[in-house]
């Protein structure tokens, strides 16, 4: 897998406002937000997209969506509504490639995304 911005940040190569971290996964605020909260769930392993997750990476998956919703309840707008986010590929949306659950929140989200 390519070194991408997301395993520099894991190394504290660069900076980044990280406000969850544990063993697994590693959240910051996102640098471009689309929503008043925008924070970037990633896992330590890198993995470049949700299409190299095989069954064995289902305990990761669970894990990166625990912890969004654990942050959301921790910062009072779980009640209120979210969005967690997973975009694969260029067509998805997806830019860095090393999979990152996206979690937004802070306004009215609309449907459909985009």
């Amino acid at each position: 897998m390519s070194d991408t911005i997301f395993s520099k940040i894991i190394r504290r190569e660069i900076p980044a406002d990280i406000v969850y971290e544990d063993n697994d996964v590693l959240a910051f605020r996102d640098l471009n937000p689309q929503a008043p909260v925008h924070v970037l769930f990633i896992p330590r392993q890198p993995m470049p997209t949700l299409n190299d997750a095989t069954a064995a990476d289902a305990e990761l998956l669970g894990k990166l969506l625990l912890a969004a919703a654990a942050y959301a309840k921790q910062e009072g707008f779980a009640e209120q509504g979210y969005r967690t986010v997973v975009n694969c590929n260029e067509d998805g949306g997806q830019t860095v490639f090393h999979l990152h659950v996206h979690l937004l929140a802070g306004r009215r989200l609309h449907w459909p995304p985009g």
